[in-house]
């Protein structure tokens, strides 16, 4: 019986020591319409990142853009104002508020790190992205 209660001990005491070694890593983005777009959008996005489960928690709140977003995601790598492909879509339509969670590749861990993403919404008016924002650790 002590052996069994020792043995809960110690899984609990390694379980609570593996939740303390999670860290979270914080992201935020200012969202508004880059070069040569005409348009008053503008907003702010907040990324959590587990750098245990490497996952990505993200919300971006967004308004007064041309029209209706079409869609929205996380490009990269590049630095600001340079252009870059889709690297995390967004898990639900790009209404605003956009929330959810993605996990991310080793890769993607070392380009948000090195603060190479960002935030692109779109529209039908701006089909290459309305208004965007680097994620750059707080």
């Amino acid at each position: 019986m002590k052996r069994m209660i020792l043995a809960g001990v110690l899984a609990t005491a390694a379980l609570v020591a593996g939740v303390a070694n999670a860290a979270t890593e914080t992201f935020t983005a200012t969202l508004a319409a880059p070069a040569g777009i005409t348009s008053s959008g503008k907003g702010t996005g907040t990324f959590t990142f587990d750098t245990t489960t490497k996952a990505l928690t993200y919300s971006v709140t967004y308004d007064g853009l041309t029209g209706p977003a079409t869609m929205a995601h996380i490009h990269g790598p590049a630095d600001p104002g340079a252009n870059a492909g889709v690297q995390v879509p967004f898990a639900n339509a790009a209404a605003s508020p956009i929330t959810g969670t993605a996990t991310l590749t080793d890769a993607q861990v070392a380009d948000l790190e090195a603060g190479k993403y960002y935030v692109n919404v779109h529209t039908a008016a701006n089909r290459g992205g309305e208004i965007r924002g680097q994620l750059t650790k707080k």
